[in-house]
């Protein structure tokens, strides 16, 4: 082995003449990578540099690396072990041999059973066979007791081991389980835990990648990629949170989002008219339900034209935003990337004109099939095209549109898959579908992010449900055509779970189910399950029952209220995470706070929200008890104020109005007056309720809108308690607009805190 050091990197030549580098970009974070050109990477952001010890040795056996959390070595053949300091393997290569399934598929059988036999062996396929195109397989030792979590929202359990996924973003028209291996998002991340000990694994290719993670051996996971170049990061734990937050170190974190945003939003496939949404938003403000966006799906385009409206279905559509942004309402538009092959058509002409649409090999447009009819793709790998695309948002902002919700940029098409040697750019490169499939609707993301910035000043709101790695940096997602089963509704906590670990925390689920008929039961579980996902959104098709909050009249009408009140009371919350925690989840698996308590490494129906709020949702038909676990410390029942000590399950009465509901002594929540959508320059108050002995919280206080927080202009406010005694400290003032009293409740008193304007200071 001949190694040559050059800065943080030790550049390897291997027995076999093959090039590797293996190098520290911080003291957890190691990068693993082809000794030639990389390609440009759509998830990564720049790593500060910073100080740390690291040396490189050579050894008897090849190479050493080591920092404070992590030692790498790598050996004559290419074998990449990582170990913490104290000796102790975190992630080896696996030295023995693949040993594929065994599967019974002969032909005459599956043809009696009425089988496809290639279909079952495929299951078990490598991604090896893709005309010239040389494939990637990296090959990890599995340990008996390892845990595997991550891979964004993939329609598993919380724990993906003894499954197989493949990232190649597909718009799945079948019902969403566990044995699909395809879905809508392409994150190629995974977290292990093993005897107490996390760390991650983030392989950089855009490719499809397979992730066998113990499913053909119980003796190592495989990740196998059509394409691309060596490219891979270990992230050092031991604990979860670090790993989480060394990836989005690399990866990048979610900008704070507007904080209307994280407000309930309703929305249909389709509302139809400029009365259907008049009506809707009326009838939301008359029963009192709080709602801070309605969502337009295709049927307001005129013929499914992206960036044009209906002159007869929404004849004054500046004129119904406006007016519905007076009752507090915001209107959201789906656009998708399909541009409608049509000569009187000004966006399909422009776009001809500048050369924005991927091609065939021979240079001539590529056509699919989508909503318009006959499609043209933009190009969203070029640079120039991002631009164009992020100026046409201009049509929708001079509406006065406060969000854009993506779709149908997977990409999808009608008339079958793109094929794999479709031109596409590369960072302005050309390349091909098969390069830059799992990266278009992260493109398109980055394309209407960037554009409404410039367009409006404000913080973009921007949906999408095909991503990549890094998305959090444009864009929020949520977990696409669900169905209204209580199968989907069981999936949905983990598959959010999933998405926080994964990177994105701002993310949600279609409430109710999007296709199929829901219930009133199950409507009302599903808003209590997915009460804090920071995307609320009650969604459903076409042709399915209306599943609106009043559609099945009561009790169901009053008890979906109440939640939704809840969510506002609450938001603050929300909020605050993004703004002081945006490494972590909003949403959390009970397993990255209490990795080594083992009831929870597999425990799908509960999460946290932070570290303080235990939310225990029923997702079982006709079920009005449930068990819930509570782990180590205190517990005080958030309805009761009852102490329930940890590590134990509990039984809990859950009728269909009651969601079960734990937060750990010693916390704070802040608990905002109760309004019927989100309008921070009437934020004069809030209150501080407390649970337990003793305790403390921060809190963040901004505009909510633009971004002139990044310029110091926000508040940090520390609010404490001890027994009965209470205080509240401004501890930063950057935002001129400080609440006028603060209320802390404690178990004995309420305290309320005057500000103090000449003191810049609080007063009780």
């Amino acid at each position: 082995m001949i190694i040559e050091k050059r800065g943080r990197f030790a550049w390897l030549t291997l027995a076999d003449g093959r090039q590797l580098a293996v190098g520290a970009l911080r003291p957890n974070i190691i990068q693993v990578r082809d000794g030639g050109d990389l390609p440009h990477s759509y998830a990564t952001v720049p790593v500060a540099a910073e100080d740390f010890a690291l040396t490189i040795d050579e050894t008897a056996a090849g190479m050493r690396l080591a920092t404070a959390a992590v030692v790498v070595t790598v050996d004559e053949a290419g074998h990449v072990d990582a170990f913490y300091p104290d000796g102790t393997a975190m992630v080896q290569d696996f030295r023995g041999t693949r040993t594929p399934l065994v599967r019974d598929t002969d032909p005459q059988i599956a043809s009696a059973e009425n089988l496809d036999a290639s279909a079952v062996a495929m299951q078990d396929h490598s991604l090896t066979d893709v005309p010239g195109v040389a494939p990637l397989e990296i090959v990890k030792t599995l340990r008996p007791d390892e845990h595997l979590y991550g891979l964004g929202d993939h329609a598993g359990f919380l724990d993906k081991r003894g499954y197989a996924w493949e990232n190649w973003n597909t718009d799945e028209g079948r019902p969403h389980q566990e044995d699909l291996a395809r879905l809508y998002k392409s994150i190629p991340f995974v977290i292990g835990l093993t005897q107490g000990r996390a760390y991650g694994l983030f392989v950089d290719n855009t490719y499809p990648t397979r992730f066998d993670l113990g499913k053909e051996s119980a003796d190592y996971y495989y990740i196998d990629a059509a394409g691309g170049k060596l490219n891979y990061y270990l992230f050092a734990g031991p604990a979860m949170t670090d790993v989480a937050e060394a990836y989005t170190t690399l990866t990048g974190t979610t900008p704070l989002p507007q904080k209307w945003t994280l407000g309930y939003q309703q929305s249909r496939f389709s509302y139809a008219s400029e009365k259907v949404v008049r009506d809707l938003a009326a009838k939301m403000r008359a029963l009192n339900i709080p709602c801070d966006a309605i969502h337009l799906d295709i049927d307001y385009m005129d013929g499914f034209r992206v960036f044009t409206a209906d002159p007869k279905r929404f004849p004054q559509m500046k004129g119904m935003i406006a007016d519905l942004k007076q009752a507090g309402i915001k209107v959201v538009t789906i656009i998708d990337p399909g541009v409608k092959v049509d000569k009187q058509y000004a966006i399909y002409e422009d776009g001809l004109v500048k050369h924005v649409f991927a091609t065939n090999p021979d240079g001539t447009p590529y056509v699919n099939t989508v909503w318009p009819g006959k499609a043209v793709y933009p190009d969203f790998g070029n640079p120039a095209v991002r631009t164009w695309w992020g100026q046409n948002q201009q049509f929708l902002t001079d509406l006065g549109v406060a969000g854009v919700w993506n779709d149908m940029n997977e990409p999808a098409g009608f008339d079958g898959p793109i094929p794999d040697d479709t031109v596409f750019s590369d960072n302005g490169q050309p390349s091909t579908a098969l390069a830059m499939h799992n990266v278009f609707g992260q493109n398109m993301a980055h394309a209407t992010y960037d554009g409404l910035q410039k367009l409006t000043g404000k913080r973009p709101f921007v949906i999408s449900r095909a991503v990549y790695a890094g998305a959090q940096r444009y864009t929020t997602v949520w977990t696409g055509d669900n169905r209204s089963t209580w199968a989907h509704l069981r999936l949905a906590l983990p598959q959010l779970c999933s998405l926080g670990l994964s990177g994105i925390p701002f993310a949600g689920t279609d409430i109710g189910g999007f296709t199929s008929d829901t219930t009133a039961e199950l409507v009302t579980r599903w808003l209590e399950a997915a009460l804090f996902s920071p995307l609320l959104r009650n969604h459903s098709t076409a042709r399915s029952r209306l599943q609106e909050p009043w559609a099945f009249g009561e009790p169901t009408l009053t008890i979906y209220r109440k939640f939704v009140e809840l969510r506002y009371h609450l938001l603050d919350l929300l909020y605050d995470l993004f703004a002081l925690q945006p490494s972590l989840p909003i949403m959390r698996p009970l397993v990255l706070h209490y990795q080594d308590d083992a009831r929870v490494q597999t425990l799908n129906d509960e999460y946290l929200v932070g570290d303080s709020l235990l939310v225990a949702p029923v997702v079982e038909q006709g079920a009005t008890q449930r068990l819930v676990y509570l782990p180590a410390g205190d517990w005080i029942d958030f309805w009761t104020g009852k102490t329930i000590a940890g590590a134990q399950s509990i039984v809990v009465d859950a009728p269909l109005d009651h969601l079960p509901l734990f937060v750990k002594a010693g916390s704070l929540l802040p608990w905002r007056p109760l309004t019927q959508s989100v309008d921070v320059a009437t934020e004069t108050t809030l209150t501080f309720r407390c649970y337990g002995q003793a305790g403390a919280y921060t809190h963040y206080q901004d505009d909510g809108e633009d971004f002139a927080y990044q310029d110091g202009a926000y508040n940090l406010y520390e609010v404490r308690f001890d027994g009965d005694q209470a205080s509240v400290a401004l501890t930063r003032q950057g935002y001129p607009h400080p609440y006028q009293t603060i209320t802390v409740e404690t178990a004995g008193q309420d305290h309320v805190f005057y500000y103090v304007p000449e003191a810049r200071a609080y007063r009780e």
